[in-house]
């Protein structure tokens, strides 16, 4: 029988032939470290339906070890509620945005502007910008899809003068040598040197460099999102705003003001990229 630490290591090295993203491994591994723990280090093998029962986990069982466990499908699940989504007025939203300053309002105003998940915006990289056409590629969504978007007008002309002063700043990183940002692994091993062109840098990059946590180099990766989620929520709080706003309710705001000033549903739905038009139905009941 494999260890605790043998069975990481197993599901890890799946999960990676699998290319699954590294939030995603990072999920799944302290899942499967809570399930053995939670049955005091037994393995899942030894275990049967009671045991996934108590603690229910078909990533452990169905993504990573790959065994076909029929009875799940007749395990009962607690309802989940469903809540309508927190939606500010515009003069509310207008009030926040004032209050985010630098970089964070930058991005503060691509999630409200293009409707942008927090992660989305600050993986945003260069060639992933269409001035011309107005637009952002969303790159890699969720549910693995890519989407175009939104380039609000009243965000072009910021957004081109930041782009102007991270050239000049990527030209000055360049000659001192610095390394490149994070690339996905398969396009790193295929397009040598990709991590150093202009058209592959973040939009928002963090300013420290990190380790690669596949291949051990230092990299530059994208701007924290807890750097942005702090600088919207001291907004909410300077901006008076009672109702509990995040960096998420801009998404819920870009929709619901589009769908008042008589966008149809089919197009907000393509714009937030959602797969089922229900999910997108939602926001005609805010």
């Amino acid at each position: 029988m494999e260890s605790g630490r043998g069975l990481l290591a197993v599901a890890r090295e799946k999960m990676r032939t699998r290319h699954l993203a590294y939030r995603t491994e990072q999920s799944y591994l302290y899942w499967i470290r809570g399930y053995v723990a939670f049955h005091h280090r037994r393995h899942p093998r030894e275990l049967g339906a009671p045991g996934v029962e108590q603690f229910l986990t078909h990533l452990l069982y169905r993504q990573v070890l790959g065994l076909d466990l029929p009875w799940l499908e007749n395990v009962t699940r607690a309802p989940r509620s469903r809540r309508l989504p927190v939606v500010l007025g515009r003069s509310e939203v207008r009030s926040i945005l004032a209050f985010v300053e630098g970089t964070p309002g930058l991005v503060a105003g691509l999630l409200y502007g293009g409707g942008l998940r927090l992660l989305e915006a600050l993986r945003l990289r260069v060639k992933d910008v269409v001035f011309e056409r107005s637009t952002l590629v969303i790159r890699d969504a969720k549910g693995g899809k890519d989407r175009v978007t939104i380039l609000p007008d009243a965000m072009a002309m910021p957004l081109r003068a930041h782009v102007a002063r991270l050239h000049i700043w990527f030209d000055l990183e360049r000659q001192r040598g610095a390394p490149g940002v994070s690339v996905p692994g398969a396009l790193a091993r295929k397009y040598r040197g990709v991590a150093t062109q202009w058209g592959w840098q973040y939009i928002f990059p963090s300013r420290n460099l990190c380790r690669d946590p596949y291949s051990g180099q230092w990299i530059r990766h994208h701007l924290h999102e807890q750097t942005v989620q702090r600088a919207v929520k001291q907004a909410v709080r300077r901006a008076g705003i009672q109702q509990p706003a995040s960096c998420h309710t801009f998404r819920h705001c870009f929709a619901t003001h589009l769908l008042e000033d008589g966008y149809d549903i089919r197009t907000v739905q393509e714009l937030l990229g959602h797969s089922d038009v229900k999910t997108t139905m939602i926001y005609t009941h805010v």
